[in-house]
């Protein structure tokens, strides 16, 4: 059998977990992830958000399956456990497996709700998110009020919008929740991503985790023939006003459905793939908004 070419990160992941002992719990290696990435200094292997446990990594569980299907990691639902085959390739990776084990050592013992706290403590942005934290810091009235204090967000206004170019899920994720949104709409007309994380289940499921609601608003979006040919401003420019002048106005529905969430509470980001939106047509529905509603709706980039 060939040797399957990794990612670095992976690379890495794997020599963790042999530092490890090769097999440990979910919850464990999540957060020894979590914390050698927080202290590895600049360009960490991998992003988290804050999640239902703490801090996770949803592109850690994506590599996580390719290793499975590498014979490099057995398949098994509560551990993560490495083959035969990830400890003859992890041999091989002398320097790294010594810093690895190195830090190791330095939490050699701490496991289980132990473990979670340390995180929990260290980063409380991360536990802002947790089902379990009035457990795990039960009588810790300093640490929770530091958690508490992480919640508070800022808040962009009740409409922003965000383009997922450039961001990995987590960056995206933690943007949003920064910004108190609480609701993402999906302008994309066919919400496909080559890029992981962003095709419409995958998205709508990280959106959930995190207490986000996904909306899928695919009448406000944009055939992808059209798009085909942008090269230039000025293209991107002619689309927009096709689209303004042809499209949007008979998209009345879509966007009473907008200012219905909002006069709801809900705090909207308008999402689609460009990082600059005056290359993406979700300024344009942001302008729809302020013409038909007023000036609440007046939308930034996040």
């Amino acid at each position: 059998m060939t040797t399957p070419m990794l990612f670095e990160r992976q690379k890495r992941l794997l020599v963790l977990l042999d530092a490890v002992g090769g097999r440990v719990g979910n919850l464990d290696f999540q957060k020894l992830l979590f914390l050698y990435c927080q202290e590895v200094g600049s360009s960490p292997p991998y992003e988290f958000v804050p999640y239902k446990f703490g801090a996770f990594s949803f592109t850690s569980y994506a590599d996580r399956r390719k290793l499975i299907e590498h014979d490099l990691l057995q398949d098994d639902e509560q551990t993560w456990q490495m083959t035969a085959r990830a400890r003859t390739m992890v041999r091989g990776m002398r320097g790294v497996r010594d810093l690895l084990r190195a830090f190791v050592e330095r939490y050699r013992g701490l496991t289980g709700d132990a473990l979670v706290a340390e995180t929990y403590r260290r980063y409380p942005y991360f536990a802002t998110r947790s089902e379990i934290a009035d457990r795990i810091l039960r009588g810790d009235a300093a640490a929770l009020k530091r958690i508490d204090a992480a919640r508070r967000t800022s808040k962009a206004g009740p409409v922003s919008t965000i383009g997922y170019e450039g961001h990995t899920i987590e960056s995206y994720l933690n943007r949003l929740i920064r910004a108190n949104v609480s609701l993402l709409c999906d302008v994309r007309r066919n919400p496909i991503s080559r890029k992981y994380g962003f095709s419409k289940s995958t998205l709508a499921r990280a959106c959930e985790g995190v207490s986000i609601r996904y909306e899928h608003v695919p009448e406000l979006g944009i055939a992808s023939e059209k798009r085909q040919t942008l090269n230039t401003q000025t293209d991107y420019d002619a689309l927009f006003r096709e689209y303004e002048r042809d499209e949007l106005p008979h998209q009345r529905p879509a966007l009473e459905k907008l200012r219905q969430w909002v006069e709801r509470g809900e705090r909207i980001a308008l999402t689609c793939y460009e990082r600059l939106p005056q290359q993406c047509h979700r300024h344009c529905i942001a302008e729809a908004l302020v013409e038909e509603f007023g000036a609440n709706f007046i939308a930034v980039n996040l």
